[in-house]
């Protein structure tokens, strides 16, 4: 087994608060109640917290956890219908899928028109479980992967001393039903 650096478990504590405070800050700039889908939540309670008034269901690629929901999340999941849920927590997920464009696909398949999407990954992290572990993200990733999607909020939590290199991100999105945007013609900003 590998042994986790001084230096990673640092950083995995700054992740885990950072993610806590994009979550509560999140909680405080939508709606008071509504219907959410947590992906892959493992008992984590921090998302039940800040959003105590609303329904949270849940679902997992296991049963663990007793999840509402067990299935692949890069897969359509016929046990749950179209536009189901006002928003959906992916977070610390996608890098652990086969095929992340199929997840973004199903979650947006699953969102009402005009839901929310919260989601973060890791960049500049090390390799880590459940495996598999398969990528990472830049800003100019999620971009792609949320072509269909507004992006109200990018939380960029940067390396110390590695510009252009952070740690990770969270993001808010809100999902677009009639965009359908090729990724192809997408325009970058430079840096």
């Amino acid at each position: 087994m590998t042994k986790i650096s001084d230096f990673d478990q640092q950083i995995l504590e700054a992740a885990r608060e950072n993610l806590r405070q994009f979550v509560l800050r999140s909680s405080q700039q939508m709606p008071k109640t509504g219907l959410m889908l947590e992906i892959g939540a493992q008992g984590r309670t921090y998302l039940q917290d800040c959003f105590a008034a609303w329904e949270i269901e849940s679902f997992d690629l296991v049963d663990d956890f007793k999840p509402d929901y067990v299935g692949d999340i890069t897969r359509h999941n016929p046990q749950i219908p179209d536009h189901q849920f006002d928003a959906i927590a992916c977070m610390e997920v996608l890098e652990h899928t086969v095929n992340p464009f199929a997840a973004i696909e199903e979650l947006r398949r699953l969102l009402k028109p005009g839901g929310i999407l919260l989601v973060s990954a890791p960049l500049n992290f090390r390799i880590h479980g459940p495996l598999p572990d398969c990528w990472r993200f830049t800003e100019f990733g999620w971009r792609v992967l949320l072509k269909d999607f507004n992006i109200e909020e990018l939380d960029v939590m940067e390396s110390p001393e590695r510009e252009l290199f952070p740690i990770k991100y969270n993001l808010r999105a809100r999902v677009d039903h009639q965009k359908d945007v090729d990724p192809r013609k997408m325009e970058f900003l430079r840096i």
